[in-house]
């Protein structure tokens, strides 16, 4: 199978097209932090009772307890040095506050081209969408100019198989599977012997969802990991959690218990748009520190990019560009 011609790397001004997007409909409605704020502050300056306003809204957008108290903390800092004259300045401020705490997250996906393949595991509860982020992945991918293999390491829902195959065709990549009911560990081993064979540059594979509770399917996820690394000792070089972002502190509660089985190195947030719960990314920020590699605002590959600091701060805070 020929290959597209590599293309060079997107950066941020190469993609205003999701920024926009990101823009639009993270919070879409009236639920942007700074919603109405001008209205509450007219004919005021900042108080205490406008910082708990915020202190509200922080918590109702899934920014979590511990991110709130330390932006909160920093507002009435500047409140106190007289720093916050009005709502523009005020704006500013959580804008920027928020950005210093998702920022050293922000931290792209790379491909070691000394790994090939390089083999990403995509792991994650039901409904997060886990096969749909696989495919986009491919999509981009491909885009890229990378050869890419799917591996159908969810094997107890045929629909998943069915699911992954559709995308597999979509984006040109390979596609490894076996009947429904056999071992994920199994399938994806296999997957990566093909890859190898296939000179395949990036090898995805799919696995079940599981809620992060049910420890006896976590305990499969950690034996897929080992069957892995028995073919190859430096993979998987990414575990990649998929998490819907509209399950709020439920979300953070996933990705502890992921992390904990199985060594998570990088999150994507999912179903951003049309969610009051964007602020979960602060919540994952300020407590896991993992980084966060993309965000999905959308069915289509279009509706999935990188996770930029910047402009997910000033979607939060600001809603959509005038």
């Amino acid at each position: 199978m020929s290959r597209r011609a590599p293309q060079p790397a997107i950066t941020v001004d190469d993609r205003p097209g999701f920024l926009a997007r990101l823009r639009s409909r993270l919070n879409r409605g009236n639920s942007w932090l700074t919603y109405d704020l001008t209205n509450l502050v007219r004919g005021r300056s900042i108080d205490a009772a406008i910082l708990e306003e915020l202190e509200t809204r922080l918590i109702m957008a899934d920014v979590g307890v511990p991110a709130t108290g330390r932006i909160l903390d920093e507002l009435r800092r500047r409140v106190a040095r007289q720093e916050l004259a009005d709502v523009d300045a005020l704006t500013a401020a959580l804008r920027d506050d928020i950005r210093a705490i998702v920022a050293p997250c922000a931290r792209p996906l790379v491909i070691d081209p000394g790994h090939k393949p390089f083999v990403i595991l995509v792991v994650g509860v039901n409904g997060s969408g886990k096969t749909t982020t696989i495919g986009k992945l491919a999509h981009r991918f491909a885009d890229e100019g990378r050869s890419t293999l799917l591996a159908a390491g969810d094997t107890f829902r045929a629909a998943a198989i069915e699911q992954l195959k559709v995308w597999a065709d979509r984006s040109a990549a390979g596609f490894i599977a076996q009947a429904a009911g056999a071992d994920p560990g199994a399938v994806i081993f296999d997957a990566l012997q093909a890859a190898r064979a296939r000179g395949s540059d990036v090898l995805l594979a799919d696995t079940a969802g599981r809620l992060h509770s049910q420890s006896h399917l976590m305990e499969e996820l950690k034996k897929v990991r080992r069957v892995i690394q028995r073919a190859d000792p430096t993979a998987p070089h990414e575990v990649l959690l998929v998490l819907d972002a509209s399950q709020g502190q439920n979300a953070l509660a996933q990705a502890r218990q992921f992390h904990q089985a199985v060594g998570v190195t990088g999150v994507v947030l999912t179903k951003l748009d049309g969610s009051a719960k964007g602020g979960i990314v602060v919540a994952l920020a300020q407590e896991l520190k993992l980084p966060i590699r993309y965000l999905g605002v959308g069915e289509t590959a279009q509706d999935f990019g990188e996770f930029d600091a910047a402009a997910y701060a000033a979607a939060l805070v600001e809603g959509p560009a005038p």
